[in-house]
């Protein structure tokens, strides 16, 4: 049985981003831990078309993506 503390909190298999015929990300795929992740490379890398297609801003033209959701409840 898996430590649930342990399993990937954002799953990226074969990620595809296009801006017209531009390839912005190609055939990526990436897992990232629970806690804080850094996202390093160049300008013009893909950093940022990551985030926004993570976030939902932009549509990916294949792949999938897998993001787990927690339910926070606050108790007084």
């Amino acid at each position: 049985m898996s430590d649930p503390a342990a399993d990937p909190v954002v799953t990226i298999s074969s990620l595809t981003v296009l801006y017209g015929k531009q390839r912005a990300l190609n055939d990526v795929t990436a897992s990232f831990p629970r806690g804080a992740v850094g996202l390093l490379g160049p300008n013009g890398a893909g950093k940022s078309t990551l985030l926004k297609t993570l976030l939902g801003f932009i549509k990916p033209a294949a792949g999938a993506m897998l993001i787990v959701r927690e339910a926070q409840l606050a108790m007084n």
